[in-house]
């Protein structure tokens, strides 16, 4: 009896007890963070490349399809190509003015460290009046 109230009032591996329970929380958390802030970053680079694909759609002689998708390409910023897709842009007209729809498509699945989950889809779309 007297060794099991000794071991019960003894805290030498109290510490130790609270950072095992505390650690994968804190670890979760560090790393959703840093997966979270590179979705940022493909978002922030996503529509810095559509952006440079509007403007380039606008300029004079009008380009090609394949010359706006070629200049998005280019310009993403913090978007891996493996996990990018870029349809071909669609032109139309409204109001009788002329315009080109520009898309991408980010599918990236967030990787922590003892789990993946499925695949996140960020989209950007921008539309550009040509004339």
């Amino acid at each position: 009896m007297t060794f099991l109230r000794q071991l019960i009032r003894n805290q030498a591996g109290a510490p130790a007890v609270e950072f095992a329970l505390a650690a994968p929380v804190l670890l979760l958390s560090v790393i959703g963070t840093i997966q979270l802030g590179l979705l940022f970053s493909a978002q922030a680079g996503m529509v810095s490349a559509v952006n440079e694909g509007a403007r380039f759609a606008t300029t004079f002689p009008t380009p090609t399809d394949a010359q706006i998708t070629e200049r998005m390409r280019q310009k993403r910023f913090m978007v891996r190509s493996e996990f990018m897709s870029i349809p071909a842009p669609v032109r139309g007209t409204a109001n009788g003015v002329p315009f080109v729809d520009l898309t991408i498509n980010y599918s990236a699945p967030l990787n922590f460290v003892f789990f993946s989950t499925p695949a996140v889809t960020l989209r950007q779309t921008r539309r550009a009046y040509i004339g």
